[in-house]
């Protein structure tokens, strides 16, 4: 799989001719796997019909059990003024259901439907076919340490700092 990145770093020889000191650095490879993993997933969805919040929200539906919007939002991170439109979506194709809150009937409780279970594990096999595309290069041992260093630099830098007390 040739991508824009490494079609930019090669010469007319075939050499590459980006710096070592830049295909070192972390933070800079991590960009271009975000950009390549982006775009493959955005495009393997789009032939499923679906994009990656449609995802994250079932997902999270199956995994937690229903939850409000504000709910929603916090476990995907999707922002709440996006969630609507997300959750018109999937509601449109009879992928949740909303309800009324019984203790606050401002609010909606979001359930994922049959239909929805059906569709997460049809995004599941979808998702699992573009991610062995994405991590063609490595063994199936090399994947799990992989995405376990990534677990583990994410949790560390998104983690809740204490709050000193005063």
């Amino acid at each position: 799989m040739s991508s824009r990145a490494e079609a930019g770093d090669m010469t007319h020889h075939g050499e590459t001719k980006t710096p070592d000191r830049l295909r070192r650095r972390a933070s800079r490879l991590l960009s271009g796997m975000t950009a390549q993993s982006d775009r493959l997933i955005n495009e393997g969805l789009a032939q499923a019909d679906a994009r990656k919040w449609h995802y994250a929200v079932l997902a999270s539906l199956h995994e937690h059990g229903p939850g409000s919007q504000a709910e929603l939002s916090r476990r995907t991170g999707i922002y709440r003024s996006d969630m609507v439109g997300v959750l018109n979506e999937l509601a449109e194709r009879d992928l949740i259901g909303r309800t009324p809150d019984p203790d606050d009937r401002r609010r909606n409780i979001i359930t994922i439907t049959a239909q929805g279970r059906r569709h997460l594990r049809r995004l599941d096999k979808v998702l699992d076919d573009l991610h062995d595309e994405l991590l063609a290069p490595l063994t199936p041992a090399e994947r799990d340490q992989f995405v376990h260093l990534l677990t583990r630099l994410l949790d560390h830098h998104t983690q809740e700092v204490p709050h000193s007390p005063i």
